[in-house]
């Protein structure tokens, strides 16, 4: 047997010794007392002892593995609360970084707005000039073709065979009246 099973048995059987009277209400003349408060007592710190014994590993086990598993779930908050700020933390820089990639897109689009828009004015401009170049050539011909109308009717309606020994300045005359 080993002491914790001899301490066990002794314990159990040491209130059965002390109480093993021969007779009952012989108890004043045996003992010379009139109460059995003291091997009351002696029993319950027996029987205190024994529970004690037998229930304080099992409940401070119940308590270690209480306070371990609330430790887990705290390391495990813990944790997720990091991994928490981790992400937040990245989340920031990806936005901050977000928010300087749209600045450079409207910096770029404006750069591009402003180079259509050069482009579109200096392409206006040049066709401009050339409606300008255009309405004057067409200007020019319209000019040169009425002259030639001009001539052509002068030569063909104004002329006759009897004209024809007109003197230099009558022709000239003639010319002059349907120029102007």
């Amino acid at each position: 047997m080993t002491k914790k099973q001899l301490l066990i048995l002794s314990l159990i059987l040491l209130p059965a010794v002390l109480f093993a009277s021969g007779g009952s209400g012989h108890y004043e003349s045996i003992t010379g007392r009139t109460t059995d408060f003291f091997p009351r007592v002696i029993n319950f710190l027996i029987f205190s002892g024994i529970v004690y014994y037998l229930v304080a590993n099992p409940i401070k086990e119940f308590f270690v593995g209480r306070q371990k598993g609330i430790a887990k779930q705290l390391d495990e908050i813990e944790a997720k609360l990091q991994s928490s700020k981790e992400n937040q933390k990245s989340a920031e820089t990806r936005l901050s970084e977000s928010k300087k990639k749209a600045l450079e897109i409207v910096e770029t689009a404006h750069k591009e707005a402003e180079l259509l828009s050069s482009k579109i004015l200096s392409n206006a401009d040049e066709d401009s000039k050339i409606l300008e170049k255009q309405d004057i050539e067409k200007k020019d011909l319209a000019q040169r073709k009425v002259i030639r109308n001009a001539i052509e009717d002068l030569l063909t309606n104004n002329i006759a065979n009897s004209d024809i020994a007109l003197d230099e300045k009558k022709v000239i005359a003639l010319l002059n009246k349907k120029v102007a």
